[in-house]
């Protein structure tokens, strides 16, 4: 039995179903049951629980051999933020893991994870890779950049819908973005074959791309031009402080955007695509075109974690 943790968001909704194609039996820890309704029930066992309560994560580990944590808490109302839900709730996990028997635990990471990263969330899941690698689980870590269909629904949808969209900053910062199909499939991986235990896979997409970029994809999707409006860095910077103590989730946020609109996001996947051949990795044009245009009802319909936006 396999327990995703975060099962109903964009990333876990695409492990849960890449799981129970195989034929395997997958339980899915939700805070709310009703999020779970697109998974289906084929297979399945719902149960509810929170990372940052530690006692209700025990029932959901029994019989469990693999856990999951797909888990995030970039932004949210009621005490979720990085903090609470990516490093105490992953410990929760971990432990609650470990006590319950389970034997392997595949944490979902971010690309460039470290002590002295500037966004909270980045630093969080450092503090929880060191966590696992410490724990007597058997381990493997994934480490994503920034998932594209979250953020070509934020900045691509809306010039579908209505010719209009927003950008934070220049719009002019190379960032990497991948599809969270792939990276799925990356998770799958990691829970059927057991040479990647203990192993740390960073996971990119095939291009690094401005928002810029992503805009004119879209606009050729679309057939026209968009009206594009431009967020001043500047004017994000002084948000974020004046909202901290008022909305620190919202300044969050848009501390993330600063963070994204002037730090190095590239990333090169070379290594990853020699490495593992056998998952191609899916271009922004590819996602667009059958997430938005061939699928139109997934825009503006993405699963989204509770918690907020993940993989920034």
């Amino acid at each position: 039995m396999i327990l995703v943790a975060g099962g109903t968001g964009l990333l876990g909704t695409q492990v849960v179903r890449l799981l129970l194609a195989r034929g395997l039996r997958v339980r899915v820890l939700t805070r709310d049951a009703h999020r779970a309704e697109h998974l289906g029930n084929d297979g399945l066992e719902i149960m509810t629980g929170d990372v940052r309560d530690a006692p209700s994560l025990a029932p959901a580990m029994a019989g469990i051999r693999t856990v999951v944590s797909a888990i995030h808490g970039f932004a949210g109302p009621g005490g979720v933020s990085p903090s609470t839900v990516d490093y105490l709730g992953n410990r929760n996990l971990i432990c609650a893991a470990e006590a319950g028997g389970a034997s392997h635990f595949v944490l979902m990471s971010i690309v460039g994870a470290a002590p002295d990263h500037p966004m909270e969330l980045v630093r969080m899941k450092y503090r929880a890779e060191q966590l696992l690698r410490g724990s007597s689980l058997a381990w493997t870590i994934i480490r994503a950049t920034a998932y594209m269909e979250l953020w070509a629904s934020m900045i691509g949808a809306p010039i579908l819908r209505n010719g209009k969209t927003t950008i934070f900053g220049s719009g002019e910062n190379p960032i990497n973005f991948v599809s969270a199909h792939d990276v799925a499939r990356f998770v799958e991986m990691a829970i059927v074959d057991p040479n990647l235990r203990g192993a740390a896979i960073d996971v990119g997409g095939p291009d690094n791309l401005t928002f810029k970029e992503m805009v004119q994809v879209f606009e050729k999707l679309a057939g026209k031009a968009s009206a594009v409006n431009h967020v001043p860095l500047p004017v994000m910077r002084l948000a974020s402080v004046l909202l901290r103590p008022l909305k620190p989730d919202l300044a969050r946020q848009i501390r993330a955007g600063v963070v994204m609109a002037t730090y190095n996001m590239r990333f090169d996947a070379a290594d990853t695509c020699r490495r593992y051949p056998a998952i191609p990795l899916t271009s922004l044009h590819e996602m667009a075109g059958r997430d938005f245009v061939q699928a139109p009802v997934a825009i503006g319909s993405l699963p989204r974690e509770s918690e907020g936006l993940h993989g920034i």
